[in-house]
């Protein structure tokens, strides 16, 4: 019998320094979450460091002390740096640290000089995301956005790398060059300007064939667009399933979802309704990420209709909720209606709890949804509310259709809301519910195919 092989675990640190006008709540906060990116990566975080100071050490980011000690715990001096043994969070007895995790961007030379102290790798905020974007990245389009971003990280690092080589640098001669005595890292800098420019104008074609299909089905289907926006691992990927009745991923990790999904809302309405999944918000997520990513962002500037999705669970919702009303400002979605949603109410304690939470999200949100994605009647509630939204512009009006033309009765189905039909010796009469441009398109076709009927009369 074979025996299934578990991966071996990859253990870690956290490290953040607290500046004097960052409060504790937002300071843990912001670590949370750092634990949390370090998990979708594999990596358990045993222990997290953190120090308060009015500013970063320039040569390293932390100071000298605190830098003292993380050597001492990577190194197993756990109990010599004064940790309990027995506590878990200091329990790395035959664990070995990989890396040490640090809650902010840091320069090339801070990276380096903190590493070389440490004894382990270090990746910062912004590194821990591009890792996890290029590993969930899957279409085309992601994974050249997720490209430009590492390679616009890494420029600066290759030029810290060309100061520690020397005035001499790495050499290279003229034979087979680009000039005599032109430096690998000189190279390596221009291919990599070279690769963002060939990846910009790919993307460039991209968006602009994405913006034709986009036009042209909601030219021939007539359909309405409802895009979930919120912070990531807020259960939009669940709701989306709940939604569409599809098979969307759904992880509880942060950035799961990469790449925008599209569905129909099922059960199907009048007007039929497309329903997008797109990328997680996340606190300072670096501006150059916002833009890389922009284009599944633009799933909620070309929406009728945003839900912003929050995990009603989460303490500090209201953090999560500001960082997402101020990326949907930065991309001009700010003016798309919208719909606020509490998931995950089931996740706050028991029922007496939970009625609690809702009654106080209400007072303090009064056209908000609470619910869960994993009850069906709150889904069905919820979707309700979207239908309810796109019909309320929708006109009445009477369509008739001959005996002779019955085949078109498919076309009325698809783009109105059937009211009411009944029938004469004639053809059928339908009272229906639709836009008001396609109610008139079809009564004037279906005029004219009245017109050979009255000539023979």
């Amino acid at each position: 019998m074979r025996s299934e092989v578990k991966e071996k675990p990859r253990y870690a640190i956290a490290a953040s320094v607290q500046l004097p006008n960052v409060s504790d709540v937002e300071f843990e906060a912001s670590l949370t979450e750092l634990r949390e990116l370090a998990k979708t990566l594999g990596f358990e975080v045993v222990h997290s460091f953190v120090q308060k100071r009015g500013g970063f050490d320039t040569t390293a980011y932390l100071g000298v002390g605190k830098r003292q000690e993380i050597q001492a715990f990577v190194n197993g001096g756990a109990a010599d740096a004064g940790y309990d043994a027995a506590a878990p969070a200091a329990d790395v007895e035959g664990r070995e640290i990989e890396a040490l995790f640090v809650d902010h961007e840091i320069s090339p030379s801070q990276a380096r000089n903190l590493e070389k102290e440490v004894g382990c790798e270090v990746m910062d905020r912004t590194m821990v995301i591009l890792e996890i974007f290029h590993r969930n990245a899957r279409s085309r389009a992601a994974k050249a956005q997720v490209e430009i971003a590492r390679l616009g990280y890494m420029a600066p690092r290759l030029r810290e790398a060309a100061k520690l080589a020397g005035p001499q640098g790495r050499q290279r001669s003229g034979t087979g060059g680009r000039g005599a005595g032109e430096s690998h890292t000189e190279l390596d800098r221009r291919k990599i300007r070279d690769r963002i420019a060939e990846l910009q104008l790919e993307i460039v074609a991209m968006e602009a064939e994405r913006k034709t299909q986009r036009a042209r089905r909601q030219e021939r289907q007539g359909l309405a667009g409802v895009a979930l926006v919120g912070y990531t691992n807020a259960g939009k990927s669940t709701l989306m399933r709940a939604l569409t009745g599809s098979k969307v991923l759904v992880a509880n990790k942060l950035f799961a979802t990469l790449d925008t999904t599209v569905r129909t809302l099922y059960p199907e309405s009048v007007p039929r309704v497309l329903v997008s999944d797109t990328v997680g918000f996340i606190k300072n997520l670096p501006h150059g990420l916002v833009a890389s990513f922009k284009s599944t962002l633009d799933e909620a500037l070309d929406a009728s209709l945003l839900l912003h999705v929050i995990d009603a669970s989460d303490p500090g919702f209201e953090r999560q909720l500001e960082v997402t009303d101020t990326v949907l400002a930065e991309i001009g979605a700010d003016v798309v209606p919208r719909i606020r949603v509490f998931n995950k109410i089931d996740h706050v304690g028991d029922e007496v709890a939970q009625a609690e939470r809702t009654a106080a999200l209400r007072a303090q949100y009064p056209d908000c949804v609470v619910m869960s994605a994993r009850r069906p009647e709150e889904v069905a509630r919820l979707h309700a509310a979207i239908v309810a939204f796109f019909q309320r512009n929708l006109a009445e009006a009477e369509l008739f259709l001959p005996w002779s033309a019955q085949q078109l009765r498919g076309e009325i189905y698809a783009s109105c809301q059937v009211l009411e039909e009944s029938a004469d010796g004639e053809g059928a009469l339908f009272r229906v519910r639709g836009e008001t441009e396609a109610l008139a398109d079809l009564q004037a076709r279906f005029e004219l195919l009245r017109e050979p009927t009255r000539a023979t009369s």
